[in-house]
């Protein structure tokens, strides 16, 4: 039985390793593009719009970074002179480090947002299991509560008016008046 901890680190965990797939594809050709819709439909219903709404502005920062470099490396390659080519191979060049910056930027972003999403997990279920503790702190009190009350109306009686009660409804008579009255509240309580 996996706990949502364990269900949300598992999708967090697949997340990263999918940013991670596409950082080293965008870093080598500088054309490909993250799709991770389906695996934001896969997480558990927690609060991971910020994480998210973060990690989507970093990729479409290297989007916009990117198709502006690369437009103008297309437009140096197609108008000018060898000489000028050469600068656009250094264009080049910046556009790999470029890459390579924002796609280390991008990893570090989604594996925030992992932690961050971990520690959400970990606090609803630490949430959880103190609304269950004070669940059952509430029933025990309570029967406490009932004990002591069904105890009341013996609490007082000699041993021999305690005794007649326990003749009336069968059941046994033997014990001191404590063990009596104990017999009494629990069949009061059955």
């Amino acid at each position: 039985m996996t706990t949502s901890t364990e269900t949300y680190t598992a999708a967090a965990s697949k997340a990263r390793q999918a940013t991670e797939k596409s950082v080293e594809a965008f870093t080598k050709n500088a054309k490909t593009y993250v799709d991770q819709t389906n695996l934001v439909a896969a997480l558990p219903s927690f609060d991971l719009t910020t994480p998210v709404e973060r990690y989507f502005e970093y990729v479409q920062k290297a989007v916009d970074m990117n198709r502006d470099l690369a437009t103008k490396w297309a437009e140096l390659v197609t108008s000018l002179t060898s000489t000028v080519r050469d600068q656009a191979e250094n264009v080049n060049h910046i556009v790999v480090d470029q890459a390579e910056s924002v796609g280390n930027l991008v990893t570090d972003q989604a594996k925030k947002a992992e932690e961050v999403a971990q520690e959400q997990a970990e606090q609803a279920e630490e949430a959880e299991k103190a609304q269950e503790r004070a669940a059952r702190k509430a029933e025990r009190d309570e029967a406490k509560k009932a004990h002591e009350e069904a105890r009341q109306q013996y609490e007082g009686l000699s041993k021999a008016e305690l005794t007649d009660i326990l003749v009336e409804r069968d059941l046994p008579k033997t014990g001191n008046i404590e063990e009596l009255i104990e017999r009494l509240v629990e069949a009061d309580t059955k």
